[in-house]
């Protein structure tokens, strides 16, 4: 049996609790809450949220800030059966081109110094280290990396 690829849509009402619940599985002591992911379904269309699915099953999201010349990644998250698959990246051109759409300069976000994987997958979408907040991330004390690309230096 052949897995297809997932699709992309619109992040719905309706994916709620699926995002709510992968939040607790992916960021654990980060997670946002149900209510956290209807305040921001409901700043639309400032806010842009993708999800990545494959059949009815939300696998990945990702969300945007379009704030002007600069819009700001506000999640990107695949699940952990799901990676490696190029989803991941999927999602971030996704939130680029969207970024790109709407005239944005620059693309920025924050990932956890920890996360060697997303840091990877940044750094080889062409984003580079611009600053680091020292211990942002608690409990733990965790650096987190605040990183920016210019759309027309990705070739969006």
């Amino acid at each position: 049996m052949t897995v297809s690829a997932p699709t992309m849509r619109e992040a719905h009402w309706t994916d709620v609790p699926a995002l709510a619940a992968l939040e607790v599985d992916l960021f654990a002591d980060d997670a946002w809450t149900e209510q956290t992911w209807w305040a921001e379904l409901a700043g639309r269309p400032r806010r842009d949220y993708v999800a990545g699915l494959e059949g009815a099953e939300v696998i990945g999201y990702a969300g945007l800030d379009h704030g002007g010349e600069v819009a700001d990644v506000m999640t990107v998250a695949v699940t952990s059966a799901a990676r490696g698959r190029g989803l991941g990246r999927r999602l971030l051109d996704e939130l680029e081109a969207r970024a790109a759409a709407r005239s944005a300069a620059s693309v920025m976000l924050e990932v956890r110094a920890d996360n060697t994987s997303a840091i990877g997958l940044y750094e080889r979408a062409g984003y580079a280290v611009v600053s680091t907040r020292r211990r942002y991330h608690q409990p733990g004390d965790v650096d987190a990396l605040v990183m920016r690309t210019r759309p027309s230096d990705t070739g969006v």
